[in-house]
């Protein structure tokens, strides 16, 4: 079984930065794994937010965070990260990792969220 929980998440204001970490635990190695975040805002459809391949070379961003937020893993650690730069308040929402053998559009493994506030 797969296990996923994200932290770093908080309180910041807008231009501000954070990194969040998702530490993967499981009976398979999470080098095996597509990997990513995705986000919702209260009153608003879950989306997606960044993804990154199970090599680590190859990453996609939703348009709205391109340029400021960066998606990372290091497999030895069993940890992918989300740096998210220039936030807005618009980026205000639970971020959530999610993790898949192919496709991440139908990820089947999810965290539990961690909290991004972003004021203004």
């Amino acid at each position: 079984q797969v296990q996923l929980v994200e932290s770093g998440g908080g309180l910041v204001q807008a231009g501000g930065s954070l990194r969040l970490s998702c530490a993967f635990s499981g009976r398979t190695f999470s080098s095996s794994y597509v990997m990513g975040w995705f986000r919702q805002a209260p009153g608003k459809e879950r989306e997606f937010v960044a993804a990154i391949s199970w090599s680590g070379g190859s990453t996609y961003y939703a348009d709205s965070v391109k340029g400021r937020f960066t998606i990372s893993r290091d497999n030895a650690k069993n940890t992918v990260y989300l740096q998210m730069n220039s936030l807005k308040p618009e980026d205000t929402a639970v971020y959530y990792c999610a993790a898949d053998r192919s496709d991440i559009g139908r990820a089947g493994y999810w965290g539990q969220g961690t909290q991004v506030t972003v004021s203004s």
